[in-house]
């Protein structure tokens, strides 16, 4: 085999492994709320047209960026679109305990999810964070996103629009 033909098929395997997250199905996993109360994500994505699950972590800087912009944008989304947003946080059980103090010190009003066992992350295959996907009300990732730049919260919106249509 040459070594092109070799590159290809490396090449193909990274660009697959970027877009299996879409179209993929939310895998049957219950998280916890900040109060310590179970809830299944397939069951909570049910209510809402579509739902903006954006995983982060205390120590994660872009993360924190991110749903700060967010936040400016939830309302809206929820008015106009029907669109919920849940932020899952990935901190470790020892991290949890600063969760809720930040979400209230931020004044985040959206809904705020633990994955403190990683469970709903290693099932959607993705190691890094900030990570943010569109998820139908049949629990379909429509949408991925890696990482936070100013303006990604624009093209997240326009993908909104575009599915909301």
């Amino acid at each position: 085999m040459n070594i092109g033909l070799i590159l290809l098929f490396f090449i193909n395997g990274i660009f697959a492994h970027n877009d299996v997250m879409v179209g993929q199905t939310l895998p049957d996993v219950n998280l916890k709320t900040l109060d310590g109360k179970s809830v299944n994500i397939k069951e909570h994505v049910k209510q809402n047209k579509f739902t903006v699950l954006s995983f982060w972590a205390t120590w994660c800087g872009p993360c924190k960026k991110e749903l700060d912009v967010l936040t400016d944008y939830h309302e809206e989304w929820q008015e106009d679109l029907g669109v919920e947003l849940v932020a899952i946080t990935v901190d470790n059980a020892r991290g949890l305990s600063k969760v809720k103090p930040m979400v209230n010190t931020k004044g985040w009003e959206f809904t705020v999810l633990s994955d403190s066992k990683q469970e709903l992350q290693r099932g959607l295959n993705f190691q890094t964070i900030p990570q943010t996907f569109i998820v139908d009300s049949e629990g379909n990732v429509v949408y991925s996103h890696s990482g936070y730049n100013p303006g990604d919260e624009i093209e997240l919106e326009d993908k909104l629009k575009e599915l909301a249509k």
